[in-house]
């Protein structure tokens, strides 16, 4: 009995309004690295369903940059610390790690020859550091700025040059190595956000909050253009990226387009409009051998096509805050696998090449808390925002009719053939019918947790804070409650019925997983191994295996009547514990978390 990792669906990109991103390039051309919370995230650029999770840092990552040799990452964190680690062997064993600012780091460059590196910030008693990387000694002094640094970059020929751009509305310009301090740029007249050398050394640009543009010598440091003359963009701009030919190069502004300019001549070539949202904000950009891409405040990566600016080649989509639930349908004989997260968001992948997309139309404002599928292509949702929401999956959007308005909050939901589905409430069980509610307990005696409908849609499991599992009778629309229980261990965490019906399983707060077999008078078995309490269950379609997802991040597949025979999967989403099980077919788990990725694994018995 083994497991396997299969597929990582990764995280986009963490945005925060007004903020830049920056998008890492490998040297060789092959992938891409961005942040999102303590995960580094290396993807494909061709690909991009081919991904990577870096997790080692403590603190939240904010930048990370390949070396020039294409061999190292470096990647700083909010409290200052730098950790350089290896990018060929999967394991990413760390070389070396530093704390040179004591705040959180924004930007980091490395000189050509992958020796030396200049990181800037927030530090608390300075702003910016550059340094040896096998040894950590200094080789200059960066100082001189009194606000935040934004930006670094040093030239990647000698004599070596290094600029940065401040929260102060000035940039600098140092000569080294070490590095000291030749002058100060003031053409800006608000914060300046980002500042790039060219690929072959001869200019450095830096770019405003104030929409300019500046484009110096990259060996004097003086003055050559501004592009697009006093404004090169409609709003504050965040990020540039030259081409590999240093001829040209993409900025990205908050006025929601991404501009590629020929630097000679001074001029915008080509503008691309990405939507008119605020979501649509430009933060990032990266200009990759043949590829351009920019991040969206939303978090979806945008492939520019420069023969059609106004529609991207494919947008990347996902999520950029945590997973809560998730589950799997089959449509048109292809599964796919749909999640929701703590913003509300709805994403779709198809299991088998990653391509994702999301619902059109207005969903859910807030964290979507259990997700469910019924056979007639109808995904159902229940919300913090105390609604329960019908979506048809042919259509993929939102339909502002199919949602219905809870009295209280919903917290787990259930649903089986004929239209019926059940909702568990805050000290509420309300079944539905069609889309509507048909009956409603309340004022019950214990707090219900989660429900599960029995597939034959007779019985309605409903477990409670108490570690009882109440059963109660659907006839026609109302649940009569016949007194029957069942008793679990603890307070109920999750609970399901298994697909034929055969089995009720439900895990509790004190660590134990509980298997009823429903024919035989809901006998059962126990089953040991989580080391904290186990909050998410899912059962295999074989029926004869189900996984259950704990606190203490382990992932365990049990096999029905043989509570000795298990696997285990450590360390599944290894800064969280898995928030979502579902199953593709009885050899592929997907599990989910709160590190906003989806994991596929092969599992073999």
């Amino acid at each position: 009995m083994s497991h396997e990792l299969k597929h990582v669906f990764a995280s986009l990109p963490q945005m925060e309004r007004g903020v830049a991103k920056v998008i890492g390039g490998d040297p060789k051309g092959n992938n891409f690295l961005y942040t999102n919370g303590k995960c580094v995230i290396i993807r494909n650029i061709e690909n991009p369903a081919i991904a990577d999770i870096y997790t080692e840092h403590a603190h939240a990552v904010g930048v990370a940059k390949y070396s020039p040799s294409g061999f190292y990452i470096a990647s700083g964190d909010a409290s200052g610390k730098i950790r350089i680690w290896d990018t060929t062997q999967k394991e990413h064993l760390l070389k070396y790690e530093y704390t040179p600012i004591s705040g959180k780091i924004k930007d980091i460059a490395w000189t050509e020859d992958s020796k030396r590196i200049a990181v800037v910030g927030e530090g608390r008693e300075k702003y910016a550091a550059v340094f040896l990387w096998d040894s950590g000694s200094t080789v200059g002094d960066l100082s001189g700025h009194s606000k935040p640094i934004n930006s670094v970059d040093i030239r990647q020929q000698r004599p070596y040059r290094l600029a940065v751009a401040s929260d102060d509305t000035c940039a600098s310009f140092f000569k080294g190595p070490p590095f000291k301090f030749d002058f100060t740029l003031r053409e800006h007249d608000q914060f300046v956000n980002c500042v790039r050398f060219s690929p072959d050394g001869s200019r450095f640009v830096t770019a405003g909050a104030d929409s300019k543009m500046n484009v110096y010598d990259g060996t004097d440091g003086k003055l050559i253009c501004s592009l697009g003359g006093e404004k090169a963009h409609n709003g504050g701009i965040y990020a540039v990226s030259w081409s590999p030919d240093s001829a040209q190069l993409i900025s990205a502004s908050g006025d929601k387009t991404v501009k590629l300019w020929d630097v000679a001549a001074g001029t915008a070539v080509t503008t691309f409009n990405l939507g008119s949202e605020v979501s649509d904000q430009q933060l990032g950009c990266l200009w990759q051998k043949d590829h351009l891409l920019s991040i969206s405040l939303s978090g979806y990566i945008n492939y520019l096509d420069k023969n059609s600016p106004d529609r991207p080649i494919r947008v990347i989509k996902g999520h950029t805050k945590s997973i809560q639930c998730l589950t799997v349908q089959k449509k048109n004989g292809r599964p796919y696998i749909y999640s929701g997260s703590a913003d509300g968001h709805i994403n779709i992948w198809d299991a088998e090449t990653g391509e994702n997309d999301c619902f059109s139309g207005k969903g859910h404002s807030n964290q979507v808390s259990k997700i469910v599928t019924v056979e007639d292509d109808q995904l159902v949702t229940c919300s913090m925002d105390d609604t329960l929401r019908y979506t048809n999956l042919t259509k993929a959007e939102y339909s502002a009719s199919d949602v219905v308005k809870m009295q209280v909050q919903p917290k787990s939901v259930s649903a089986a053939a004929g239209g019926l589905s059940l909702a568990v409430c805050i000290g509420q069980v309300v079944l539905l019918k069609d889309k509507k509610v048909v009956c409603t307990l309340s004022d019950l005696d214990y707090e219900p947790e989660v429900g599960s409908i029995h597939p034959g849609g007779t019985t309605a499991a409903v477990g409670g804070a108490d570690g009882k599992i109440r059963l109660y009778s659907i006839q026609g629309n109302t649940l009569k409650d016949e007194g029957k229980t069942v008793e679990a261990t603890g307070g109920i965490t999750d609970m399901a019925y298994s697909n034929n019906g055969a089995y009720l399983a439900a895990v509790d707060d004190k660590k134990v997983t509980t298997v009823f077999t429903v024919a035989d008078g809901y006998s059962f078995q126990q089953y040991y191994g989580h080391h904290a309490k186990p909050v998410v269950l899912a059962w295999s379609p074989d029926n004869e295996h189900f996984a259950t997802g704990g606190m203490d991040m382990m992932v365990f597949i049990w096999t029905v009547g043989d509570t000795d025979n298990k696997i285990k999967i450590p360390d599944t989403h290894r800064l969280h514990h898995a928030s979502g099980l579902a199953w593709v077919d009885e050899h592929t788990l997907v599990t989910t978390s709160h590190d906003a990725s989806i994991k596929q694994w092969t599992i073999k018995y």
